[in-house]
């Protein structure tokens, strides 16, 4: 076991290029707090690195000392050892990153999008550091190997195009805040639904018909999305028509009735600039328009429709009590007797 302790320190004084694991690692730790900061974290990671680094096991360290492995086997039975010490490190780094999230899961700053991003980001770093590692034990460096990896790139790169347009297209639509997943977006005359989840290539929408609808990301970052999330206040905005026999009394009757009624009622809000409007505001061809202006809470598809549906049978009612009538586009037809 004493032996078994001095790889492992060998493995962590050595670490990559020169630098021991533990300036890697703190490092990170450091880059990471710093921009992760909240007073509980050290405390998570400690505790997931402990309990993972206890499911560690050294049955494979035991197998090459009881097998009589010497020469170059035994060099590869040592480097796998080594590489199994990495991997167990960087494995219990790479876990320790969805704790850490999720602990500043409820950061103003932090939404949902932009938690899976950072945690899917971080995980692939970690592991891309750990992999380099694994293969400067074997003796395989990697500044050659991603040389010779450069023109395949540039290749790589030029038939993919169009994933890394979604990929940026998909960071400018999370870190401009433009939409997050819960919320009801619309682009006029093309979808209409809850946008499900932003993926680094495409978002998936749920439209109204339960179906979900998988869009590329630089087709919504390129195009007036209407964010109905973020909307502030439901608006009603109507024109009655009534017919040219009311009065003027009884035109300021129902307007008085209508507006009383919104002010009263709690399907609506009325505070500071969200004082309904009733008005009669024009002379139309067939009829004395009537301009209703009134605003509503943020709520749901259902909810919204039940305000409308209250506010026009009200409407209708008080319009019969005050002995008028809706007017409709007509047209008056006048026939002369024509002189023998």
């Amino acid at each position: 076991m004493e032996n078994f302790i001095n790889l492992i320190s060998e493995v962590w004084n050595t670490g990559f290029l020169g630098i021991d694991l533990g300036s890697i690692i703190s490092s990170l730790l450091v880059i990471l707090i710093a921009f992760l900061f909240r007073g509980f974290i050290i405390s998570i990671i400690l505790n997931s690195l402990e309990r993972l680094a206890s499911k560690t096991k050294s049955a494979l360290y035991i197998c090459t000392l009881i097998l009589p492995l010497s020469g170059l086997i035994g060099d590869i039975a040592t480097n796998i050892v080594k590489a199994f010490v990495i991997f167990t490190i960087f494995s219990a780094l790479a876990n320790s990153v969805k704790p850490i999230f999720a602990a500043l899961s409820t950061s103003s700053w932090l939404t949902a999008s932009m938690q899976m991003w950072l945690e899917r980001a971080s995980k692939f770093i970690v592991w891309v550091i750990g992999a380099a590692i694994i293969l400067d034990i074997f003796g395989i460096q990697i500044g050659p190997l991603v040389a010779g990896l450069g023109l395949f790139s540039v290749a790589v790169a030029l038939g993919a195009q169009d994933f890394f347009k979604n990929l940026i297209s998909g960071i400018l639509i999370i870190g401009e805040h433009r939409f997050q997943p819960g919320d009801r977006i619309e682009v006029s005359g093309q979808l209409h639904g809850i946008v499900e989840s932003i993926g680094f290539r495409s978002t998936v929408i749920r439209t109204f018909d339960t179906a979900p609808m998988v869009i590329p990301n630089k087709d919504l970052s390129d195009v007036k999305v209407i964010n109905h999330g973020e909307m502030i206040n439901r608006r009603i905005n109507w024109k009655i028509n009534l017919i040219y026999s009311t009065s003027v009394e009884q035109l300021e009757s129902i307007r008085n009735e209508i507006k009383d009624y919104i002010i009263k009622s709690n399907d609506f809000t009325t505070e500071g600039d969200l004082d309904p409007v009733v008005r009669i505001v024009e002379l139309g061809g067939s009829s004395i328009d009537l301009m209703i202006v009134a605003y509503a809470d943020p709520m749901g598809f259902a909810a919204f429709n039940e305000v409308k549906e209250n506010l026009i049978f009200n409407i209708m009612k008080i319009v019969k009590s005050n002995k008028s009538e809706f007017a409709y586009p007509s047209t008056s037809l006048y026939v002369e007797s024509m002189p023998k």
